[in-house]
């Protein structure tokens, strides 16, 4: 399960509420015209994209195993987040309703912080569209969720996020130890970078 960021900002009321409001009403369209929030119709979808190994295996927070009831448990969870400004889950679908790949937006409005977890289908992975959907999701968490933190973790032999996440520009802070839904245990690499780097790095326009 996802854990808040290291780094704790002082947050007052109002930042959390309009962070809130901002997830809950989020236009995940803005992120491409294949991205919708996961609902029930896309559960199997979501199950025959997760059942393969080579998506689902480097991450640590999926539902175990993915079965039908899992997956749609997990979709319905995220849909109560969501309405509380806590979580937004989005699958991108082709043409055909296939989905290609989803998207994880944990938030945590308290501490003007969120992270993002997802995966593209294998036959879509290391062609770069991994990490110009990253770029345009983390400007997007930043500028229209109006969070202040990102934080990001990969598995110690995640090699391809480890080297998105660094050529973004994070900010390696350590390890910490990631809770999988079953209790167990991962060591993760572990980052954050803040809305002021990100804009410094990243200037509008």
């Amino acid at each position: 399960m996802s854990a808040p960021p290291k780094t704790r900002l002082v947050v007052d009321n109002a930042e959390a509420q309009a962070i809130r409001h901002a997830v809950a009403h989020a236009n995940v369209r803005l992120l491409g015209a294949q991205y919708v929030i996961a609902d029930a119709a896309h559960a199997d979808a979501l199950v025959r994209l997760l059942s393969d190994p080579r998506v689902s295996d480097p991450i640590y927070d999926l539902p175990r195993p993915v079965t039908h009831a899992n997956v749609r448990r997990w979709v319905a969870d995220a849909r109560l987040a969501h309405a509380r400004g806590e979580a937004i889950l989005c699958v991108m679908l082709d043409a055909a309703g296939v989905a290609t790949g989803y998207s994880y937006f944990t938030i945590w409005p308290q501490f003007s912080a969120a992270e993002i977890g997802g995966a593209h289908r294998a036959d879509g992975q290391s062609k770069g569209l991994g990490g110009a959907g990253a770029l345009r999701s983390f400007g997007w968490m930043f500028e229209h969720l109006g969070v202040r933190l990102i934080c990001l973790t990969a598995a110690r032999n995640n090699v391809r996020s480890a080297r998105l996440i660094t050529h973004a520009g994070f900010r390696p802070m350590g390890e910490r130890v990631s809770t999988r839904p079953d209790g167990s245990t991962r060591e993760s690499l572990y980052w954050e970078m803040t809305r002021d780097e990100w804009r410094a790095r990243y200037p509008a326009g």
